[in-house]
């Protein structure tokens, strides 16, 4: 395993360690300003992830798939991260502190449109890492070193466009709750 690949381990682990210090400061020792302290370093997590990438390859690295995976984690991090701390504060309040705080399950027309605001989300993660590989590809502007890039930034495209169906049948064909 690369270097970089250690680096993206290390800041997905701390990005869930420091959500789970904020919510354990929050709610179990009453500390609102550390817990939000603490919530509020998850872009800087991405924001180190960004500047040990860019060394990297500015060190004349060739670019792999672990390059172009932080540029997809950096994305995802900043279009859903808000999102993702409030799945794991729900959850937090309803596992960890007994409360009855988890949603009710999303069914018909209501999962379809919640689904749609996911997708948009994830065209939102796509421009902002697909933007970051086009910068590293532009910088570097050696197609030998940047295949990896590109060939990651391919398979991500496609797999937008099947989220984009999947999103499509969920307005064909609602989903359902189970009998």
């Amino acid at each position: 395993m690369s270097f970089i690949a250690w680096i993206i381990v290390a800041c997905e682990v701390a990005f869930w360690v420091v959500i789970i210090l904020g919510l354990l400061a929050r709610y179990v020792f009453k500390l609102d300003k550390a817990g939000l302290f603490l919530l509020y370093l998850t872009p800087v997590i991405d924001l180190i992830l960004l500047i040990i990438t860019g060394v990297d390859l500015y060190r004349g690295a060739a670019a792999t798939t672990a390059h172009a995976v932080a540029a997809v984690y950096i994305g995802v991090s900043i279009a859903f991260g808000k999102s993702m701390i409030q799945w794991a504060d729900v959850r937090f309040k309803h596992y960890v502190l007994k409360e009855d705080s988890l949603p009710a399950k999303r069914y018909g027309i209501d999962y379809a449109r919640h689904y749609l605001k996911g997708w948009f989300r994830h065209v939102l993660a796509y421009l902002i890492g697909a933007g970051l590989l086009a910068l590293l590809v532009f910088t570097i502007q050696d197609p030998a070193r940047t295949e990896a890039l590109v060939n990651v930034w391919r398979i991500w495209t496609v797999v937008l466009g099947i989220d984009l169906i999947i999103t499509i049948t969920y307005f064909i064909w609602p989903r359902q709750a189970k009998a």
